[in-house]
């Protein structure tokens, strides 16, 4: 099974670059995306109907904003919208899908970059999350989550590093939240397969043409709770395929459906 998150900067604006040909050739059993910024009637067929999918969207109230979408050719027990709480839940950044043999949550993170009050809220959202994994570990359930978590863990994960050390996306105590998320048994599943491979991004300033000179950041994940390990095969980044500032991401898991 594969399973493939990208931040697409704009579903409208991506589905004009060839965005079913890109998921034809990524070829997802399901695909999460990020950064819809579209209400639902914005949507033509083109970008809702996808071969061979379904499709399920979330647009945030603010319009041009936010929101997340996920295209399944597995189908799931349940799909739910947003954390359950109000506070969260007007931005459309969550969808959850519950299958036979886990849970699976498309996540776009708060992104602190705007001062205080939005890294405090980046931090609550965090918070919330992980009280419901928790919740969800406590049933004996399996979770996968992936999305953009707008925060870089340790130095190997961005270019410039002590530069950006007052940045928010890799301030100290956003950092500590992806400790955290361990402890939460949240496994960043590429740095499970891959603890020490450098210059691997998923996301490139455009301002300054970094992708060319792959200047950049990993802020997109695939966390999975510990028992998935066994099942998985592959997680990396599809960084050559172009169409936004963040490249796709994917997981491949065996024998769990």
């Amino acid at each position: 099974m594969r399973i493939i998150s990208w931040n697409v900067n704009g579903i409208r604006a991506i589905a004009g670059k060839g965005f079913a040909d890109m998921v034809k050739d990524m070829n997802p059993d399901i695909l999460c995306i990020q950064e819809t910024k579209a209400q639902p009637e914005q949507l033509d067929a083109s970008i809702t109907d996808l071969e061979g999918y379904k499709s399920y969207f979330y647009a945030a109230e603010r319009k041009g904003y936010s929101g997340t979408a996920i295209y399944t050719r597995i189908e799931p027990i349940s799909v739910s919208f947003g954390l359950g709480t109000e506070e969260f839940d007007h931005e459309g950044r969550v969808i959850r899908m519950d299958f036979k043999d886990f849970v699976l949550f498309n996540i776009y993170f708060p992104n602190g970059g705007r001062g205080d009050e939005y890294v405090d809220f980046k931090l609550r959202f965090y918070d919330c999350f992980l009280a419901l994994v928790d919740s969800l570990k406590a049933e004996g359930k399996r979770v996968i989550c992936c999305g953009d978590v707008n925060t870089a863990h340790k130095e190997i994960d961005l270019s410039n590093p002590k530069a950006n050390s007052k940045i928010s996306g890799f301030l100290p105590r956003e950092r500590e939240y992806m400790d955290i998320f361990a402890e939460h048994d949240m496994i960043d599943s590429f740095r499970l397969l891959y603890p020490d491979k450098t210059e691997c991004y998923s996301w490139w300033s455009y301002k300054t043409k970094a992708r060319e000179r792959n200047v950049g950041w990993r802020i997109d994940y695939f966390f999975i709770t510990s028992d998935l390990k066994p099942y998985l095969k592959e997680s990396n980044m599809l960084s050559d395929v172009m169409g936004s500032d963040h490249c796709p991401i994917f997981i491949e898991l065996s024998d769990i459906i």
